[in-house]
């Protein structure tokens, strides 16, 4: 059995690698949040690719009368989620590969959502997929809806690229000096050891291929693709952004 405690530790430890690589984390978060509380007060929010939930129950704790539901094929991510945040009011995980034709039937709306939101997930999706992603996402959009994307996306531009990775790199340095936490490889393998949590770690190279759409200019075209008019990005520092896109 897997309990809260248990949960809470793996997802702390979880929050605490992924700073590692995202030293301005919470305030990326409080950003989004901030995009969809302006958005609508009560909204029905779809999270993509929601790990072990961290943006879903952050999004709660501020706009308690949201409903979430959280979709990812992680069977371990989903596991710790749902002991550590299983009891929130309006919270949902479904399990579901984004990647799967017809992946929203399986979230079981009752109405459009009002958005969708996503953070540090939908690099590892290939372009190919991320379009058929986004055209799938905007059918069960309301009109106006909503999509937010926090994530690495660089620059197409070679020079400006770099730039902003050395603004990340520097940040980060400043952060940990000479102590950086531990890594996503470094999480995964102790997870992998644990006995009791070991059977539900998933091969990653069979699931995770790099950042196979980790350039901005994809995402904005995609988006556009899918039928969304203004999409631009809201937040950023370096190349950590949070990608708005809203449907007419």
């Amino acid at each position: 059995m897997l309990t809260r405690e248990r949960a809470h530790t793996w997802i702390e430890r979880w929050d605490r690698q992924q700073e590692g690589y995202l030293p301005y984390r919470e305030e990326r978060f409080t950003a989004l949040i901030d995009a969809v509380a302006a958005h609508r007060p009560d909204p029905l929010v779809i999270d993509l690719g929601c790990g072990p939930g961290s943006l879903s129950a952050r999004l709660l704790a501020r706009l308690p009368e949201a409903t979430v539901v959280a979709v990812d094929t992680d069977p371990l991510l989903l596991a710790l989620g749902e002991a550590e945040y299983g009891h929130l009011p309006g919270l949902r995980f479904v399990r579901q590969d984004l990647r799967e034709p017809g992946w929203t039937a399986a979230l079981g709306l009752d109405r459009p959502a009002d958005a969708a939101v996503s953070t540090t997930a939908l690099h590892w999706i290939s372009e190919p997929s991320l379009r058929a992603v986004y055209a799938e996402l905007a059918g069960v959009l309301h009109p106006g809806g909503m999509y937010l994307n926090g994530d690495h996306l660089a620059a197409s531009a070679p020079r400006l690229r770099r730039l902003e990775e050395s603004l990340a790199d520097q940040a980060t340095a400043r952060r940990y000096g000479d102590a950086p936490p531990e890594d996503w490889s470094q999480w995964w393998g102790a997870v992998a050891a644990d006995p009791d949590l070991g059977p539900l770690v998933l091969d990653r190279s069979a699931t995770h291929h790099g950042s196979e759409s980790l350039l901005l200019d994809s995402h904005v075209t995609a988006l556009r693709a899918a039928g969304f008019t203004e999409i631009g990005p809201l937040w950023q520092r370096g190349n950590d952004r949070v990608l708005c896109a809203l449907l007419p």
